[in-house]
């Protein structure tokens, strides 16, 4: 047989190496656009996922974790009350129950009624139109509920201390000595505030 009638060789197909993934599409961004471009309406519902996805931070949308800040408030504290706030009034009917102190009432009995009273829930009514005295009776007062010498503070009130109570000790003194009931309110509201300012002394006898 002549080398140009044999019979052309045939050479059989080699076996394909599987490596591991192959066949598996890319998971990269250049294989998820492919597989979009090759699903109909894939290229919409990848870009929904997206969308989604950028809009979830830590598993809550932007505007959930907006909700979710706190709102920062100016608050401002209460406004300090006077004692002498509404303290004086003029004379009145007195509440039954409610103990009524008169202006001539010695020192000595005028310490026992308020360290008493203080321990109960009516309160009482001093009447005077002296502004020492009104002070004596507001410093007798706060000493009696902070446990302190009644009679010393009648004689000699601790005006520092009385301006320095906070807003909730000044509702407490007010709580037990409800007014004080006066023919000149106007003028004896004045009298005392500019003695609580510690702008002047006057004599605690009783008027």
């Amino acid at each position: 047989m002549t080398e140009s009638s044999a019979a052309p060789r045939v050479e059989a197909p080699r076996p394909r190496t599987t490596l591991p993934g192959a066949g598996v599409p890319d998971a990269g961004p250049a294989g998820a656009e492919a597989s979009d471009a090759e699903l109909p309406g894939a290229g919409s519902a990848m870009a929904a996922r997206r969308g989604a996805a950028a809009e979830t931070v830590n598993g809550e949308s932007p505007t959930a974790a907006r909700d979710a800040e706190p709102v920062l408030m100016s608050l401002r504290p209460p406004a300090r009350r006077s004692l002498a706030d509404g303290l004086v009034r003029p004379p009145g009917p007195v509440p039954p129950g409610i103990r009524a102190l008169e202006p001539e009432l010695p020192d000595a009995e005028l310490a026992d009624l308020v360290g008493t009273v203080v321990h109960t829930a009516d309160g009482f009514v001093a009447r005077t139109g002296n502004a020492a005295r009104a002070l004596a009776i507001l410093a007798a007062t706060a000493a009696a509920l902070c446990g302190e010498d009644v009679r010393r503070a009648l004689a000699a009130p601790d005006i520092p201390f009385l301006t320095g109570l906070n807003p909730q000790a000044v509702e407490a003194v007010r709580g037990v000595l409800l007014w004080i009931e006066a023919e000149n309110p106007a003028e004896l509201t004045a009298e005392l505030a500019v003695l609580l300012r510690g702008g002047g002394a006057g004599s605690a006898t009783a008027g």
